[in-house]
């Protein structure tokens, strides 16, 4: 990772519905190759900011801009979202229930252009990185929770994207299945070497996988920080540390 490039930048990004505000006047950088984490309780506004970079959302106001470039300005799309290079770990995983585990991975290819003989040889080895290897035929409900979360992951990284949004995506396995898997997603990001904001209301899960934390309250980051930070407790001015005894 390098800290002088800023890969992804988002800038008085604001965000209302019903009246309502939900991202107010937020600034972030992510650095290339980094692992940023967000963390906050639901509803402080993490899955509208992941869906406003995706451009599953518009922005009320601000702007944001990824390796270099300016996508959304102020409401206004500049770079359509599926040129975005990006993909998209759903908290619900939104797997394509009458593919098979190979045609959910097949489809995304074959969107992008990828050529017959090169799908085959994609998705085997996409497979065997996540651990499927002779799960190819057979269809996401006669998986395991945890198979279904790698199903996932792999049809979001075969896409070859360079930012990778993650929306609480082991939220819904056991403790001792989501410390496992988090640490094997994590190298899956850093051996294909891809950028990630990676959300979630679990101060373990961020202080495991992420290079840089931020804590969201009421749609705006109060604290940005590495995780040795965050153990050692940072205070912001309300009063008692954040983060504590956490290792």
């Amino acid at each position: 990772m390098s800290p002088s490039k800023v890969f992804l930048k988002l800038k008085a990004l604001s965000k209302s519905f019903n009246g309502r505000k939900i991202i107010d006047c937020l600034d972030l950088e992510v650095y290339a190759g980094e692992v940023f984490c967000i963390l906050g309780p639901s509803g402080c506004g993490k899955t509208t900011l992941l869906r406003m970079i995706a451009g599953l959302e518009l922005p009320d106001e601000g702007s944001i801009e990824i390796a270099g470039k300016i996508v959304v300005e102020n409401s206004k799309t500049q770079i359509a979202p599926q040129d975005r290079k990006i993909g998209f770990v759903f908290q619900d995983l939104a797997l394509w229930p009458h593919m098979t585990v190979a045609g959910n991975l097949e489809f995304v290819l074959a969107a992008r252009g990828v050529k017959r003989r090169s799908k085959a040889a994609c998705v085997s080895h996409m497979l065997n990185l996540v651990k499927l290897s002779g799960f190819e035929d057979q269809l996401p409900e006669t998986l395991s929770g945890g198979e279904q979360q790698r199903l996932a992951i792999a049809r979001t990284l075969i896409g070859s994207p360079s930012l990778v949004l993650l929306d609480e995506p082991l939220s819904s396995l056991d403790s001792q299945l989501r410390g496992q898997l988090r640490q094997e997603v994590l190298q899956w990001i850093k051996e294909l070497g891809v950028t990630a904001v990676w959300i979630t209301h679990d101060q373990n899960e961020a202080l495991a996988v992420a290079d840089r934390i931020a804590i969201m309250s009421k749609g705006r980051l109060i604290l940005v920080g590495a995780p040795d930070e965050f153990r050692k407790g940072i205070r912001d001015d309300s009063g008692p540390p954040i983060l504590l005894d956490v290792s």
